[in-house]
């Protein structure tokens, strides 16, 4: 009986996280503006849903150890730099990705040396973290 306790609190705990502390995506499609990136990136915390956009300043090898990911390398309008790492084993690989690029993101952030990275640009086949995804050229990869 208490093990049951200790999940059903545990699962409500969760939701309410999921719930009220990670913000909703806009009902459009519409790719926020270069200055809102740019000014929330400054704010951004390891672990947060992030939502943004950039330009493609290098495209990398996929790496293919674990779950396979597309990754690339995007400049925000305030000059730091993002790793994207896309997994491709949930979601579709951007066919055309080219430096010069536009893309816009909502996903996971996670800091490093470099910037930062984002990841989970997917859906959860399992339904317990944020749907991500990535924008370019009017397509929507999730």
């Amino acid at each position: 009986m208490k093990k049951l306790i200790y999940v059903l609190i545990v699962v409500v705990a969760y939701y309410a996280y999921e719930r009220f502390l990670i913000p909703e995506l806009p009902a459009s499609n519409a790719q926020p503006s270069s200055t809102q990136s740019s000014q929330a990136s400054e704010q951004w915390r390891a672990g947060q849903q992030v939502q943004g956009s950039g330009t493609v300043v290098r495209t990398l090898s996929d790496d293919n150890d674990g779950d396979r990911h597309q990754r690339f390398i995007l400049e925000l309008s305030s000059g730091r730099t993002l790793l994207v790492a896309h997994n491709i084993d949930l979601a579709p690989r951007i066919p055309s990705l080219r430096t010069g690029d536009t893309v816009a993101f909502y996903g996971e952030y996670e800091t490093n040396a470099q910037g930062g990275v984002i990841h989970w640009t997917h859906h959860d086949p399992q339904g317990r973290h944020v749907a991500g995804w990535l924008e370019h050229d009017g397509r929507r990869y999730q």
